[in-house]
Order: structure tokens, then sequence, then C-alpha cells
């Protein structure tokens, strides 16, 4: 029964992929698309790539933080080599175990950690980064002018300013309510996370350049976090088409070119998918 249920839930998930390529590649003009792929400048997206490998280095390290809370101490390499048999179970495998949970199981197989603080820990570890994602949003649209009426106006820039002021606090009680084993790492954490976070808008910025973007990055990063926070819903694969699809319906408020928008989160999946795939090649023995 689980396994059909594995089962239905990749043909889902291969569907609604499917179904929003087609409805990303129905309202963009391929041509001008492949124009756009002929003119990468493929030397920017090395740093590109770095910032990427960098971004979920802070992110590990931020997971083995919450590890330290619970009295798990595992080495920084192993804990990194852990990190990438997750991202590849994540884009690869999404209708098996899925990495958060096979680090689960493998952590209380070899180390008989109790599986409520485990899953407490993975958990928390991606409310953090969807927490970094929120705050930056914050701050980014006051930045950026979308093309909105209504969110131009002294009301609305009040609330991002609110926003900025309460999404740490807000954090830290919904931390001091539900995971209260873990706040002795709050503020290291969420250096990490930001950290992690920035070098992915670092990372995103070299994929403009290599696309010859000169101006308005900002509302590139603003859309590139909204559509980071649509990715992590467990609808596609891999987050292939909700990104896009957030490119393709938000360009004309955020003033960005749509056929580069889509281009921009096509290299970023490969980039994601380049990295991800090395956790195949990954060995673990905690043994050693």
């Amino acid at each position: 029964m689980t396994r059909f249920k594995n089962q239905l839930k990749t043909a889902l998930k291969l569907l609604l992929t499917g179904l929003a390529l087609w409805l990303v590649f129905k309202k963009i003009d391929a041509d001008q698309l492949l124009q756009v792929a002929k003119t990468i400048q493929w030397l920017w997206l090395i740093p590109a790539m770095l910032l990427f490998v960098g971004s979920k280095v802070a992110t590990a390290f931020r997971l083995n933080l919450y590890f330290e809370n619970i009295r798990l101490h595992i080495s920084g390499r192993q804990n990194w080599r852990l990190y990438l048999i997750g991202m590849f179970y994540n884009l690869f495998l999404p209708g098996g175990i899925g990495g958060d949970g096979y680090k689960v199981f493998l952590l209380n197989k070899h180390y008989k950690t109790p599986v409520k603080k485990l899953i407490q820990s993975v958990l928390l570890d991606r409310l953090g980064g969807l927490v970094a994602i929120v705050f930056l949003l914050f701050g980014m649209f006051l930045m950026v002018d979308i093309q909105v009426d209504f969110l131009e106006n002294d009301l609305w820039n009040g609330l991002m300013i609110a926003g900025l002021i309460m999404t740490l606090p807000a954090f830290w009680l919904i931390q001091k309510l539900f995971f209260k084993d873990f706040l002795p790492s709050f503020w290291q954490a969420n250096a990490w996370s930001m950290a992690g976070q920035l070098a992915q808008l670092i990372c995103a910025w070299f994929i403009l350049m290599s696309l010859g973007v000169t101006e308005n990055f900002l509302a590139y990063q603003l859309v590139f976090l909204l559509s980071s926070i649509v990715a992590v819903l467990p609808l596609t694969i891999g987050g292939v088409g909700a990104r896009e699809l957030v490119f393709v319906y938000a360009h004309s408020y955020a003033g960005i070119d749509e056929a580069i928008a889509v281009a921009f989160s096509l290299i970023f999946f490969l980039i994601t998918a380049a990295v991800s795939l090395v956790g195949a090649t990954v060995k673990i023995d905690f043994d050693n």
C-alpha cells in the first residue's frame, strides 16, 4: 500500500510538473527563449555554481547545529556527505522516502537518536531557510517598485517594515513553543540561514550576468525569492515548472524580461541538479 501511494505521489508530481511547464511554454515565445540561450556567457556560471555550493555548506552547518542541540555529534565532513545524499534524494527520488526522511532513517539507525527529535531537527532546518527568505522578501518589497497599485502606499510599506522587525522574534517564539531544545543555537543557526540565502542571491546575480542582464537586478532577485517559496511546496519534481510559472506571471508586475526570467530559472535548476547529482556518488560510514 505504501509503495502504491509513493508511485501515485510521483505520478501526480510528474503530471503537475508537465502541466506547469506546458503553461510556461504556452505563455512565452520559445524562439525568444532560444535566442537568450544562445547568448549565455558561460564563464559567469562558474562563480554561480561555487556560490550555490557555498549556500548549501552554510545550511549544512545550520543543520549540524540542530543535531548538536539534541546531543547528536557527527563530524562536519560526515554531515556534509549526509546533506548531499539528502539533496539527491529530494530532487531525484521525490516519490520515495525523500532526503529528510532518509537522513532521519540513517541517523536513527546508527545513533539511536529518537525519531521525534530527528524529525524536529530537519523540520526546523526547513523552517530556518524559509524564515531567511521571508525576511529578505520584506526588505526587497521595500526596495523594488512593484507595478501593483495597492502595493504602492504607506500602509504596504509599513507592513513590510513591521515584517522585517517581527520575523525573527516570531520565529523565536515558535521555537520557544514547539522546538525548545533548539533555542541555544537560535542566533547562530539563523546567521547560517541568512548566509546561505545571501549566497544564493549572489549566485542569482552571477546567473543574471551570464544572461546579459545589466539592470533591475533586485526585481529579478525578488521574484527569485518568491519562486523559492513556491518551489519548496511538494507539488512538482524539484520545483521545476513551479519556479518558472512564478517568473512568467510576475514579470509584468516586476518589470523583468519574461524569456530571461524563465532562462534564469532553468539555469538555476540545472545548477541545483548538478550539485544534487553528486549525492548519488557519496558513501557515508558513520563508524569511520
